[in-house]
């Protein structure tokens, strides 16, 4: 066979711990020590010697704050090699935070290294939310993040100005912790804003950081929401 042909799609040298291969696929160079945890089900190939544990005890304690009815999302991988993860085809953001806090929606989140602290969060002045309250990942610490997006996602910038950035919680993917959040109801947007025909509820940021947003509305595998 001309592999040339095919060459183009070859992954590049490995130049950081996460990268991404495409858009859609994330790389990740896995060394004994440094484990990672996965979305259960993300992974589509790997080199070396890599193994995985699902449903670690960690993340078992996690889940069940986080689910209802379903099993552990995250699974632990350890080993030595290359590790390539994805989602079914969404766009893979890879980020580095450097003793840094970020609040992702359960369904986004794809890998982060072992050793970041993690938990499962309310979200804070979103109490009445939906009549619900709203709960994320959050991750904090020095180490490396990827979350996917349903489609190319945008990312605003909170700090530029005076005014609140106000997202579409179905369209929301992760925030900077340290934005302050709350809550808004709009009675005569109901039919233009979001998806339904009740009433539209979005989110008010502000503050230094930033906001990951993706160009998609589906919510129907949202981890996040729970009475």
């Amino acid at each position: 066979m001309d592999q040339t042909l095919i060459s183009g799609y070859s992954p590049a040298p490995v130049t950081a711990r996460m990268e991404t291969h495409g858009n859609s696929m994330l790389k990740v160079a896995m060394q004994s020590g440094q484990d990672l945890y996965a979305r259960t089900g993300s992974m589509v190939a790997y080199e070396g010697f890599v193994q995985y544990e699902p449903n670690p005890p960690a993340v078992r304690q996690m889940a069940s704050q986080w689910l209802t009815g379903e099993g552990a999302p995250l699974m632990k991988c350890t080993g030595d090699g290359l590790l390539y993860l994805a989602d079914y085809g969404a766009d893979v953001v890879c980020l580095y935070l450097n003793n840094e806090s970020l609040s992702v929606n359960g369904t986004n989140l794809l890998a982060f290294d072992a050793h970041l602290q993690w938990g499962v969060e309310r979200v804070k002045g979103l109490a009445k939310f939906a009549g619900q309250g709203l709960f994320n990942v959050g991750v904090s610490g020095t180490g490396w993040v990827a979350i996917t997006s349903r489609g190319t996602p945008v990312v605003v910038d909170c700090g530029r100005g005076e005014d609140e950035t106000y997202v579409d919680p179905d369209a929301l993917v992760a925030w900077s912790s340290g934005l302050k959040t709350k809550s808004k109801r709009s009675f005569k947007a109901s039919s233009l804003i979001g998806r339904g025909s009740g009433e539209a509820f979005q989110i008010g940021f502000s503050g230094q950081g930033f906001v990951v947003v993706q160009p998609s509305e589906d919510s129907t595998d949202r981890l996040r929401v729970r009475g």
